[in-house]
């Protein structure tokens, strides 16, 4: 048995998309089951109810040797280790306890950063406390999310233009969720491994954001560009869409972090495991997101 959670995120649902055909019997927990397709929901066991609730992972991980866990975001959590840490609580305590055998994880780059780097500290802190149980377990480390651009559709589709806190310059690794969904769908579906570990998710190339903007231009056929923002704006936008201080913090702590180079502290792997290329990812996922 196969549990997935947050299975109609961004990540989840290619994952649930990718175990389905696969005879494996699949469990899954959602927070608004009428979110899952109706073809699905026939296909799956669905528990109602968050992952951070102890009666709810209880009842999910029971009878489940396999796991794939995600966190959704929260930027109203009052910091980030509650966000993350204590979200994941009860889950781990429902790991051990139900027997769970292997656990793939969402995670991020930065393990051994030296300061504070707010999701991604939270999030590596999370890993250390779902290894702990005793599962076998495999963070995939991702690097900066190529969907993370489709936040700016509109000011990309209507003003050419796309935003970051970042020097336009500066090259930092990318990684297309769809890599990311077809390892973690592999590691649940292979028995063989064991033991704690992390596995660093990175595309072919590392770019800037004028090499984005470049790259963008030419796949949509029209100029796009990048502007730099102050890092103080991020965190005025983000309390301003409701998020609590502690993580509007985390976000620029993170930020901070991948300016100053956290994301380079690991080698790429050869060959790439998040083989989508910016381009092909532009192509495929952002075209036609600007044509919605």
């Amino acid at each position: 048995m196969i549990v997935i959670t947050a299975p109609t995120g961004n990540i989840g649902r290619q994952v649930l998309a990718l175990l389905l055909d696969t005879g494996e019997p699949i469990r899954v927990v959602a927070r608004d089951p009428s979110k899952l397709p109706p073809e699905t929901r026939r296909r799956v066991e669905v528990i109602a109810g968050s992952h951070s609730e102890h009666d709810t992972v209880m009842k999910a991980f029971d009878g489940a040797d396999r796991v794939f866990w995600l966190v959704p975001g929260d930027p109203r959590a009052e910091s980030a280790d509650a966000a993350y840490v204590d979200f994941a609580r009860p889950g781990a305590a429902a790991m051990k306890s139900c027997g769970v055998k292997q656990v793939v994880g969402i995670s991020a780059l930065g393990r051994g950063w030296p300061k504070d780097a707010g999701h991604v500290t939270a999030t590596l802190n999370m890993d250390d406390l779902i290894a702990s149980t005793g599962v076998s377990y495999r963070a995939l480390a991702c690097s900066s999310l190529m969907e993370n651009l489709l936040r700016q559709v509109v000011p990309i589709r209507d003003q050419g233009v796309f935003f970051g806190p970042m020097p336009g310059d500066f090259k930092t690794p990318f990684c297309a969720t769809r890599d990311v969904a077809a390892l973690s769908a592999q590691l649940l579906l292979d028995p063989s491994w064991s033991g704690a570990d992390s596995i660093p998710m990175m595309g072919p190339e590392d770019l800037s954001s004028n090499d984005m903007a470049r790259i963008m231009s030419e796949v949509l056929g029209k100029p796009v560009r990048f502007q730099e923002t102050a890092m103080e704006d991020m965190r005025k936008m983000m309390l301003g869409r409701g998020a609590s201080t502690g993580m509007a913090q985390a976000m620029v702590n993170m930020l901070t972090a991948k300016n100053e180079g956290m994301d380079h502290a690991v080698a790429r792997p050869i060959p790439p495991n998040a083989p989508t290329g910016f381009r092909q990812w532009c192509a495929e996922v952002l075209k036609p997101a600007l044509s919605v």
